[in-house]
């Protein structure tokens, strides 16, 4: 896993070969919403490009994380269905309902039932490289993402241009970043973490999340800025040594929540028995983003060297795969 983290930028680069080559058709009926279907990696993808995006699409974008699509799916939706494998059963089932309902699909896909489904259908797609684990190929479904809100004229084409110089940033700065991974690491294996984001970059926690699940194989939660001070503020009133608690910053935050983080911060170390802030670099939010993503990816492999547990298999997911396959 810790060669596939190294391989970050590489893979940007890759993906954006693969998205300058993809061909796809002009919408021919008006776009009037997005949603982007897709679990686990495939789907964080959406979540980020999504906040990415906060401030420029013009049409609503639901990501979905179910077998069931939204009442409103039709044929001015835009349904972009991610998923790595192509054979995961909620996002196949997903894609089979957007069929039915006429909207206007692109698949981003390694192959299995919706690569089919999608040459059946003669649905657009765009292939991506198979046989890793979908967690570690970010940037692939990325980076397709974005071409295809490009593509549709819904996001700006510097997206593109953002990748690239986020990739040479990651090749700039990978001894700092792996450094600075590291010292993490050692406050975080073995305890209970709790990640917060600053509004806005809640999909960088939710990647990192599901990063010391699937990686580091331990347990973690994660809740954003302001709307934790509105709940799960009130349960910090008990020390507890085994919790740890690290935060994510962009230059994009808000001054408001930065103000509401600064207040809560002593509460975290009075209650915690640490707390670690980790600040993005970049010029736009998407290359910060990218920046977190790949910190939050070495701290979570290197967590499992020091727990020596193997970053790669998920075993108890694929038991609960078999075990569904035989309903």
């Amino acid at each position: 896993m810790i060669k596939l983290v190294d391989n970050f930028p590489n893979q940007l680069k890759h993906a954006i070969s693969i998205a300058n080559a993809a061909i796809l058709n002009e919408p021919n009926i008006p776009i009037q919403n997005i949603v982007i279907t897709g679990l686990g990696g495939s789907g964080i993808g959406g979540t980020i490009i999504a906040e990415t995006l906060l401030d420029k699409l013009m049409v609503p974008v639901v990501v979905n994380k179910d077998y069931f699509l939204p009442a409103f799916v039709n044929e001015n939706t835009l349904l972009i269905v991610s998923s790595y494998s192509g054979n995961t059963e909620e996002t196949v089932e997903a894609m089979q309902q957007a069929i039915t309902k006429k909207a206007q699909i692109v698949c981003i896909t390694s192959g299995g039932k919706i690569l089919e489904l999608a040459k059946q259908n003669l649905i657009e797609f765009i292939e991506i490289p198979g046989g890793q684990p979908p967690r570690s190929c970010i940037g692939y479904s990325l980076v397709q993402l974005i071409k295809v809100l490009v593509f549709k004229k819904l996001a700006p084409i510097s997206l593109l241009n953002d990748v690239e110089t986020a990739m040479n940033l990651l090749i700039k700065e990978n001894n700092l970043i792996i450094n600075e991974a590291k010292q993490i690491a050692n406050s975080l294996a073995g305890k209970l973490t709790v990640i917060y984001s600053l509004g806005g970059s809640e999909g960088v926690a939710v990647r990192f999340r599901q990063q010391v699940n699937e990686n580091g194989k331990q347990l973690c939660w994660h809740h954003v800025f302001p709307e934790m001070n509105h709940n799960e503020l009130v349960g910090w009133t008990e020390k507890n040594d085994n919790l740890v608690v690290l935060t994510f910053h962009t230059s994009f935050d808000f001054n408001r929540t930065k103000k509401r983080y600064e207040v809560c911060k002593p509460i975290f170390e009075k209650y915690s028995n640490k707390v670690i802030d980790v600040t993005a670099k970049g010029e736009t939010k998407l290359q910060q983003f990218l920046y977190l993503i790949n910190i939050g990816d070495y701290i979570s492999c290197f967590i499992a060297e020091i727990k020596k547990v193997d970053a790669v298999e998920v075993n108890v997911i694929n038991h609960l795969k078999n075990e569904l396959s035989k309903f």
